[in-house]
């Protein structure tokens, strides 16, 4: 019995995601063209692999002993594919969070190492649709749940988050400032807030309840709305090189000090020779320059972080 991978990925993604317009998603077609090919795979088997129903869909038994070893299929095929192309092939990287600047971060592990090719990913959904879409092969920026079964991620680094504000701000003057302090000013987001994870978990964290966004038209621009308010403030890692704004100020948090989160990501099953060196520059960097300390009694993560060298 041959097996059309096209049908089998089908399969696993819809037993993944248990919705198939959700799983039709990840895969870029419409959810009319995954249910038939699920159903030429189910004609094939001989057997349902599903439960359809009004609350949704669920694996039958039959599915249940058919997913683990489909999984294994797709990962031969991917490493199949892999081997053909060639290991000449650059570890395709994409980075998101640029108002973060991200790549402060990765050139300090890659170089310029001629086995990258880096692009831009517009958000945490795209990347993980072009990951799983097999579009890139590795993906750095703030990892936050849920993420998708089918990828694995490893902490890289955490960087101390200042508060920058107008310089005319009532706490401008304050050598250090606890986050709860900034509970009567405005939050400034260069974006709607339910798609910034970390800016809409701090404000929920420590009360900040006026939150008001921007259009992301670059740095630059940002900062300079925000030294334009004086009730305006927004997060920054510390050590990002600011332009030079007229009427900025940025101040350290304290008690605790917020931390942002920067992962790499990718596909289980992606066999690529770079991403196994990417992954070790950054384990070795990150122990050089005491990338992940944590302590919970002075610091605060939206999410705990995992152990350093554990994958999510």
């Amino acid at each position: 019995m041959d097996l059309d991978m096209a049908q089998v990925r089908s399969f696993v993604r819809a037993a993944e995601e248990l919705h198939f317009g959700r799983a039709a998603g990840t895969l870029a077609i419409s959810q009319q063209a995954l249910s038939k090919r699920i159903a030429r795979l189910e004609s094939l088997l001989g057997t349902e692999l599903f439960h359809r129903g009004g609350n949704g869909i669920r694996l039958t038994e039959a599915g249940q002993r058919f997913l683990p070893p489909a999984r294994q299929t797709l990962a031969a095929a991917d490493a199949a594919v892999a081997a053909a192309v060639g290991k000449d092939r650059p570890l395709r990287v994409d980075v998101w969070g640029h108002l973060y600047a991200p790549m402060r971060t990765l050139a300090q592990v890659a170089g310029q190492s001629r086995e990258l090719m880096l692009g831009h990913g517009r958000d945490l959904p795209s990347v993980t649709a072009a990951l799983l879409h097999g579009d890139i092969d590795a993906a750095f920026g703030r990892v936050h749940p849920p993420l998708h079964a089918g990828l694995a991620h490893r902490l890289v680094r955490l960087e101390p988050v200042d508060a920058v504000l107008s310089a005319d701000h009532p706490l401008a003057a304050e050598p250090a400032l606890r986050p709860d302090q900034l509970r009567g000013s405005v939050l400034w987001a260069p974006g709607a807030l339910d798609r910034l994870d970390f800016l809409h978990q701090f404000a929920g964290r420590f009360g900040i309840r006026d939150r008001a966004a921007s259009v992301n038209l670059g740095l630059a621009h940002f900062l300079t709305e925000v030294a334009g308010d004086p009730r305006r403030f927004s997060l920054l890692p510390a050590d990002v090189p600011l332009p030079e704004t007229p009427g900025l100020r940025s101040v350290p948090l304290v008690d605790p000090t917020p931390l942002y989160a920067w992962s790499l990501l990718w596909r289980t099953g992606n066999v690529h020779p770079g991403l196994n060196h990417l992954t070790a520059a950054c384990a070795a960097e990150a122990g050089r320059s005491r990338w992940l300390e944590y302590d919970p009694a002075h610091d605060w993560l939206p999410e705990p972080p995992r152990p350093p060298g554990s994958t999510a």
